[in-house]
This record gives C-alpha cells, sequence and structure tokens, in this order.
C-alpha cells in the first residue's frame, strides 16, 4: 500500500497547542464557478430564507450586492466549518527516516566496532551467547543458506521457537534473504500452528524440539534448531549453514531487497477476534524503529542492557526489544519462560536497565516473598515499561513505593502499525526540562512522524481534545494490510491512510493520551489477546488443556467455550467470580447450579 503524502494538505494552525486544523483551501468569489440559482418561493408563508432567496434572485445579478457576498462568504464558512479536522502531531521535531535500507542492515550497522561485544545471551544456566561478530556472520551465513534452498523475495517462512538467542539471528536471516519472517507462538496447539502455516503459504518452518511435534505434519519442510536426534526428518541448522559456507556467493545475482518490499507477517486479532496476517514492509518497521527510538541519545551507544522476556514472535518483542537494542549496539538478555528467581537473578548479574514487563511480573515483584531472597538495593534497572495490559493504580503506587529508582512507563501500540505508537519519556525541552515525562494513568504522548485523531465511531468527525473518541493514527509505519482479507483491511484503514484502531481514547491539553474503552470487546489475560467464543467455536479445535497451559482462570474458560454462560458467585464459593477481571455476576437456574457446583470430584473431572 503506497504510504499517503502526509504535507500535500494546506495546514492552518489553531491557537490550541499540539492540534492542527487541516481545511480544504477555499478559493476566491473571482474565481468560482457560476454558482446555481438560489431556491425561489412566492408563498408568503413560506421560510424566511427563502423568501431572503427569493428577494436577492429578483435584484440585479451583474453587480452583487454586500448582502449576496455576506452571504456567499457565510456558505464557505459553513462548508469550511464541516471540512475541519482536529489533527493532532508530536511536541517534538520529526526524525529523518533513511530511504533504500532493509531493516537488517539499519539494525546491524556499525556493528564490526563492536564484534567481541555480546549482543545476545541466554539468561539461564549455561546458556547460548552471541557477540555482534557472530550475529553478523550467522545472519548472512542464514540468508545464503535460505536462497541455495530455494527461498526468494516474497516467500514466508515461520518462525516456531521459543526466546531464545538464535532468534532474532533467524529473523533477521530471513529478512536478508529478502523472504518475509511470520513468527508464531511455539507452545500454542498444533491446529492453530497449522491453521497459520496454511494461511500465511509459508514454504518453510524453523523450530526445535519444543513445537517439532506440532509443525512436522504441516505439508512444509522444517529447519530443526537444537537437538536434531529428537526431530526425526528435520533439516539441521548447524548442518544447514555449513552447507552455504561450501556453497559460497550465489553466482547469478538474486532480486535485491527494497525497503518497500515485505519483511514481516506477524498475526495479530486487530479489532476483531479473528487472527490475520498483518503486512509490514522494510519501510514501516525502520520507520517505526527511528521514531520510537528518538529520545535514545548517543552516551548511551553500547551501554543499554534489555531484557528479553517479552514473546519474540510478538511484533514487540522482535521489534521494540531485540532490533531497537542491537540498533544501538546494546546487549539482550534472553529468558524463555518467567520465573521470579530465575527473573531475578538475571535482573542483577546482567545489570540490566531496561525491562519491558506485563502487571502480574510487576505484582511477583513486589508481592512474592521470593524477592526477600535477593539484595535488590544494587539493582542497575532504571525503568520498566508495561504494555499488553493496563496497569493498576494500587500496583504502580506498591511498586514505586520498592523500586523508587526504577521510572514506571506505560505505552500503547499495535501491530498494525508496526510497534510502539505512543510512550512516556522524551527528549529534553528548554520549557519544561531535561527529559518529558508524561502523566500516570496515561499512555504516553504522540510520537514524532505520527499524526493521531479522535472520531466520533457513528458519524466519523473527529473531535477536539479531552473528548472520547476512536484512536486513529497515521504515520509510514501503518500496515500494508491484512493479508488477502481485502475487506478487513478496508474496515480498518481508510481512503485517506488512517489506521481505526478499536481503541476508545481522548488527549488532553498537554498532549497525553489516555485509553478509557474499547469498541469491541476483546479479553486480555497476561497480556495475551484471548479470541472470543464464536471465532474459537467455529474451528472446533479448542480443548481444555490449552487453557490449562497458561492458567487461564475457570470463568474465562467458560467465556470462551460457552457462549450462553455467565460468571456467577458459586455456593461453595471455590469458583466465585473475580471482579477484578470484568465479569459480571448472575445466579444461573437451579438445574445449571447444580451441574457446576455439584462437588469438587465431578467438577474437576468435567473441567479437566
Amino acid at each position: 500500500m503506497t504510504q499517503p503524502n502526509l504535507t500535500s494538505t494546506p495546514l492552518a494552525l489553531t491557537p490550541h497547542k499540539n492540534c492542527v486544523t487541516a481545511a480544504s483551501r477555499m478559493p476566491s468569489p473571482s474565481s468560482r464557478q457560476p454558482r446555481p440559482p438560489l431556491l425561489l418561493s412566492t408563498n408568503a408563508k413560506a421560510a424566511p430564507f427563502l423568501l431572503l432567496a427569493t428577494a436577492l434572485a429578483t435584484t440585479n445579478t451583474r453587480q452583487p450586492t454586500s448582502s449576496s457576498l455576506q452571504l456567499r462568504m457565510g456558505d464557505a464558512a459553513i462548508a469550511a466549518v464541516r471540512e475541519e479536522e482536529h489533527i493532532f502531531r508530536s511536541r517534538f521535531p520529526p526524525v529523518a527516516v533513511p530511504d533504500d535500507v532493509t531493516v537488517p542492515e539499519f539494525v546491524l550497522a556499525g556493528a564490526e566496532a563492536y564484534a567481541d561485544k555480546v549482543a545476545l545471551v541466554e539468561a539461564g544456566p549455561g546458556g547460548r551467547s552471541y557477540t555482534y561478530g557472530e550475529v553478523c556472520r550467522d545472519v548472512a551465513r542464514f540468508a545464503r543458506a535460505l536462497r541455495s534452498v530455494g527461498v526468494r523475495k516474497g516467500h514466508v517462512v515461520v518462525v516456531a521457537l521459543p526466546n531464545l538467542a538464535v532468534y532474532p539471528v533467524v529473523s533477521l536471516g530471513i529478512m536478508s534473504a529478502g523472504a518475509v519472517f511470520s513468527g508464531v507462538n511455539p507452545r500454542a496447539v498444533a491446529a492453530e500452528i497449522r491453521k497459520q502455516v496454511e494461511d500465511s503459504e509459508a514454504k518453510l518452518v524453523v523450530a526445535n524440539e519444543v513445537a517439532y511435534e506440532k509443525v512436522k505434519g504441516a505439508g512444509v519442510p522444517v529447519i530443526g534448531v537444537g537437538d536434531v536426534e529428537r526431530m526425526p526428518g528435520a533439516i539441521s541448522w548447524d548442518e544447514l549453514l555449513a552447507a552455504a559456507d561450501r556453497t559460497g556467493a550465489p553466482v547469478v545475482a538474486l532480486d535485491p531487497v527494497q525497503q518497500s518490499d515485505l519483511c514481516a507477517l506477524p498475526y495479530s486479532s486487530g479489532t476483531t477476534g479473528v487472527s490475520k496476517g498483518v503486512m509490514l514492509s522494510h519501510r514501516n518497521l525502520v520507520s517505526n524503529l527511528c521514531t520510537s527510538m528518538f529520545a535514545v541519545g548517543q552516551e548511551l551507544l553500547g551501554q543499554v542492557v534489555t531484557l528479553g522476556l517479552m514473546p519474540f514472535f510478538h511484533i514487540y518483542g522482535i521489534t521494540g526489544i531485540c532490533c531497537s537494542t542491537l540498533r544501538h549496539k546494546g546487549t539482550v538478555v534472553v529468558m524463555d519462560r518467567f520465573d521470579l528467581r530465575t527473573f531475578l537473578g538475571a535482573l542483577v548479574a546482567h545489570r540490566v536497565m531496561f525491562a519491558p514487563l506485563v502487571p502480574p511480573v510487576m505484582l511477583a515483584m513486589v508481592k512474592s516473598p521470593v524477592a526477600d531472597e535477593f539484595d535488590l538495593s544494587g539493582l542497575a534497572l532504571r525503568s520498566v515499561m508495561t504494555a499488553a495490559a493496563p496497569l493498576a493504580p494500587d500496583l504502580l503506587a506498591a511498586f514505586q513505593n520498592k523500586f523508587p529508582g526504577v521510572q514506571v512507563e506505560e505505552a500503547y501500540g499495535l501491530t498494525e502499525h508496526s510497534c510502539i505508537t505512543l510512550t512516556h519519556a522524551g527528549s529534553g525541552d528548554p520549557h519544561k526540562g531535561p527529559v518529558q515525562i508524561a502523566k500516570k494513568n496515561s499512555v504516553g504522548f504522540i510520537l514524532p512522524n505520527l499524526e493521531v485523531k479522535f472520531i466520533d465511531p457513528d458519524t466519523g468527525r473527529s473531535l477536539p481534545k479531552n473528548t472520547p473518541g476512536e484512536v486513529c493514527v497515521r504515520s509510514q509505519a501503518v500496515m500494508q494490510g491484512y493479508y488477502r482479507q481485502k475487506e478487513e483491511t478496508e474496515r480498518t484503514i481508510d481512503g485517506k491512510g488512517w489506521l481505526h484502531t478499536g481503541d476508545v481514547g481522548y488527549i488532553d491539553d498537554d498532549g497525553d493520551v489516555f485509553i478509557v474503552d474499547r469498541i469491541k470487546e476483546l479479553i486480555k489475560y497476561k497480556g495475551f489477546q484471548v479470541q472470543p467464543a464464536s471465532h474459537l467455536e467455529s474451528s472446533r479445535q479448542v480443548h481444555w488443556n490449552q487453557f490449562l497451559e497458561h492458567d487461564v482462570p475457570l470463568n474465562i474458560r467458560c467465556r470462551l467455550l460457552l457462549p450462553s454462560w455467565r460468571p456467577f458467585s458459586c455456593p461453595t464459593r471455590r469458583w466465585k467470580t473475580r471482579p477484578s477481571l470484568g465479569c459480571r455476576t448472575r445466579r444461573p437456574a437451579r438445574s445449571r447450579r447444580r451441574a457446576w457446583c455439584g462437588g469438587a470430584a465431578r467438577r474437576r473431572a468435567r473441567l479437566t
């Protein structure tokens, strides 16, 4: 999709801060086309404005009178008011986005000077690590290997790996080859992984022993990372790279990779519950990286240590954590699954400075007695960023009380917008001090190069400050569209390039944005989007074990799998609905109450 020209519309600055009213250029009266005749009326009881029009029409039309000019000017003013839009932009100046550079080239630029510095390290004992020299070498080797086995520009490669140090090497190697990286949750059920492989028309799958049994029947070749003996039939990762070294560079030049080519196809539920492929180009990701990292100064180059706990198959994990940290030649401390002792040990041992987290992890840091086993007084942690789920005010207060020197930031982002859209901390401003921080409970301010507006979902009219409406965003980071979903794309991106997020929010007088509601309800659990029951039932592949693996509470499971089920307070109080989940309480009929509350043994047998 061609991105709109954001500077072609003439703008008129309004007195409101950070708000620009865009109106179409009004032609002068002398340059207008002849106006149609005014509506005439001979009825004496007609409305006054019709009588006025009749009187004006009967006067001499060769020389327009002052009354007719005033009428025409009034018409033009009314038309201008109807066309005006409340468009909000960043308080910071625009940042430059380089042209003709791909994501791997942008991320690994200047890595030669840091060849011996650790780029990726796994937090567990005996974990694998990569230096910047090894990252650059293996990215190039894997790109050659993919081309040698027939992968060409535009081919999709699905990656079903947990968080490993090799994950960014795999994804950047796929992009370097001109192919499209598509991450999938390796712990999802086989039917979900197979659905993504089929829907994306993938040519290859990269997996380890965690997901191999789920992907081996997908009908495409599998590259096995790790213990290949446990993955019979898979292509060995190490042997593939060694074969690429023996093959060398291709004799015939392949189609070069352009910045407009697709490089990533993450799957997202978007504003509806159906998972769809989000088409992102090199330009989309490079633009988002430039805008989201605009406040990172040169003094932090090679100094930042980031915790890689968020899943890398998510766009925030691979872009917001891995690519942004590698771009500034920092170190990513990789964690596969959350364990509080391993987590706290990694913070202390690796001197982590920045940790993107979700609220349940922050709650464990504050409430769990395991935290008392560690000396956290010497933490190097400077800031944590929460996303994917709202942060409760009481949890925020408790965290700041226990870790007073750690800055808590909330961010807002979308897969359809390549990652981060709004953030909390920015660079210095001579009027507001060295560092600008957005208000608590807000999701931050608008990043450079972005335009944001808030519209009435019913009328489509843009709204002024402090008025809640659907959040719409426009920039170079907006996706190209949903893969093979033209109607969904047209519903999400309008003709002027505005991405309709489905979230309801407003912007205050200081330029801070608050999210207050959602147009279409999606269930959020531990930062993951969970599809509504109607979409899950259509696949007929859902099993209780899928939710037991992630410890999803009973009321969430029932809400997903049984569309007619409503939460209620069980007489035994063992399954009482948790108000924090936003569930309504309603007692069912007596027969249903007996069915669900007929004893612990029967209940366990029924649900598990």
